[in-house]
C-alpha cells in the first residue's frame, strides 16, 4: 500500500524506490499503451499488469498468487464487467477496499464523478487528449500532492482532466 509518507514527494527518490505495482484496468489496447508509455515518460518506476474488464481485474485482485497492488486505474466503460460495478465490489471487500482506485474516463459527466467518488475512488481522470496531457497527469499523481489525496480524497482535488493539468494547478 501507499504509507502516508509521500515516497513519491522527492523525484530524486523515484529512480531508487521500488516500483509502485500498479494493475491497468482497461478494455482499449490502444490506452493499454498510452498510459504504459506515458508512465514511462514520467519516469515512474513501475510494474503494471494489465486487464481487460472489471471481472478480470477482480479475479486478479483476489488472487493469492499475485501480489496486492500499490493502486489501481480503472476505465469505467469496459464489457463483461464495467469499472463502477467492479469499484463497488472491491470497495466492498474488507482484503482490497484500502488499495487505492483511480477512475479512468473519457466523461466529465458530474453524475459519473459524483458516483465514483461516493462509491470510495480515491481520483477520477478525464482521459486526456494528447500524450503530453497524459505524462503530467501520471507525474501529478505519482509526484504531487495526489498521492496523499489517494489516501484521503478531498472532493476538490478528486476530479482531474488535462485542462487543469496544464493550466498550472498544483
Amino acid at each position: 500500500m501507499i504509507s502516508s509518507q509521500n515516497p513519491f514527494a522527492d523525484s530524486a527518490n523515484l529512480k531508487e524506490m521500488e516500483p509502485v505495482k500498479i494493475i491497468l484496468a482497461e478494455d482499449d489496447k490502444d490506452d493499454q499503451e498510452l498510459f504504459l508509455d506515458a508512465l514511462n515518460v514520467a519516469e515512474v518506476p513501475a510494474e503494471v499488469t494489465t486487464v481487460g474488464n472489471g471481472q478480470e481485474l477482480l479475479e486478479n485482485l483476489k488472487d493469492e498468487s499475485e501480489p496486492t497492488p500499490d493502486i489501481i486505474f480503472i476505465d469505467i466503460n469496459m464489457p463483461v464487467k464495467g469499472g463502477k460495478e467492479a469499484l463497488d465490489e472491491i470497495k466492498s471487500d474488507e482484503k482490497l477496499k484500502d488499495i487505492p482506485a483511480v477512475m479512468l474516463s473519457t466523461s466529465n459527466h458530474p453524475a459519473d464523478i459524483e458516483e465514483t467518488f461516493a462509491k470510495g475512488a480515491g481520483l477520477y481522470v478525464e482521459k486526456p487528449h494528447s500524450f503530453t496531457g497524459f505524462v503530467l497527469i501520471l507525474k501529478k499523481v505519482f509526484l504531487l500532492h495526489w498521492t496523499q489525496a489517494l489516501l484521503n480524497p478531498v472532493r476538490n482535488l478528486f476530479f482531474v482532466s488535462e485542462k487543469n493539468v496544464t493550466r498550472g494547478d498544483s
